[in-house]
């Protein structure tokens, strides 16, 4: 009897020590996994701190002007587009050369490595050095300043056509007014044709700040003027749109013109506020209206399914 008390209060002993360790693992793992919660958050806050910088750096050089912004990477490996770099460990905005898989030879395209980085931008506008009333072989084949720091320009809709052939792309329109004010625009799965098909536009869900002009999405009785969503790519020297004249011609710009647009990126470079016979300016219908061109664009691109490593 005494042997059979004995072995049952070692019994309870020991259920008493397994559950007390079972607790303390319990409480050691609730421990530690808070602590990979801060540190999980503290890396969040260091790459948003190095974005920051990246991007203040990045500010800094636009605003000395010309100087260049080439980035080389040796002839190691080819790069799709910007989002290969980026996640390559290249996190510095500027000019790369990129070869999309079934384009015949690389070129240079300035890369966005901040908004989460590997942005691929195909337009850059900042100042009005650059000509875009361009005929339908420049838009084609590329045109502008492809080293400089502010430098403006069209990547070309050949090289456009090329990128958005390599899957599901996002699109970003970022815009700035001469106030100084920002609002962006992005659209899902942007994809450009090629020549055959006059480089036909097509772009997905609207979501953003600067209000849909580019699906003529703010109101549903214009969108068959206003939506160009669908359109061919038309120039001075080759008419694509709906519209009975010439879009391009009167707008002064290249762009996927229906009847003819609420938006017009391409157009003619003004300060702000203009007077002309047409709406030709930098414009935005759904944040400054027909009649105000903006300061700033930047169109740009990345695959929808990107995830930035941590390289």
């Amino acid at each position: 009897m005494k042997n059979f008390c004995f072995s049952s209060f070692g019994i309870i002993t020991l259920c008493i020590i397994c559950v007390t360790a079972l607790d303390n693992c319990l409480k050691d793992q609730i421990r530690l996994k808070a602590q990979v919660s801060l540190l999980e958050h503290q890396v969040k806050l260091q790459q948003i701190k190095i974005q920051n910088l990246l991007h203040e750096k990045e500010l800094q050089l636009m605003d000395r002007g010309d100087e260049q912004l080439v980035m080389v990477l040796g002839n190691r490996r080819s790069y799709a587009d910007c989002s290969e770099i980026y996640n390559a460990g290249h996190k510095l905005s500027g000019f790369y050369k990129i070869k999309p898989v079934e384009s015949i030879e690389p070129f240079s395209a300035f890369c966005d490595m901040t908004e989460g980085g590997g942005w691929t931008v195909f337009q850059r506008r900042f100042n009005g050095r650059e000509d875009f009333y361009r005929n339908w072989t420049d838009y084609k084949q590329g045109f502008g300043d492809f080293a400089s720091a502010n430098g403006e320009y069209w990547l070309g809709n050949d090289h456009l056509h090329y990128l958005t052939l390599q899957g599901d792309y996002t699109l970003r329109i970022d815009l700035i007014d001469f106030e100084g004010q920002r609002r962006f625009a992005q659209y899902k799965s942007f994809r450009v044709g090629d020549e055959q098909s006059s480089y036909q536009m097509s772009c997905g869900e609207y979501t953003g700040t600067a209000g849909d002009s580019l699906l003529g999405g703010f109101n549903p009785e214009v969108k068959w003027w206003a939506n160009h969503n669908g359109m061919k790519f038309s120039t001075l020297d080759r008419d694509n749109d709906n519209y009975e004249g010439n879009c391009a011609e009167e707008d002064k710009g290249g762009w996927w013109y229906n009847r003819c647009h609420s938006a017009n990126l391409n157009g003619l470079y003004y300060k702000g506020p203009y007077t002309s016979n047409t709406d030709n300016g930098i414009v935005w219908y759904t944040w400054h209206g027909w009649w105000y061109s903006l300061k700033s664009v930047t169109m740009k691109i990345r695959p929808a399914e990107f995830e930035p490593n941590a390289i």
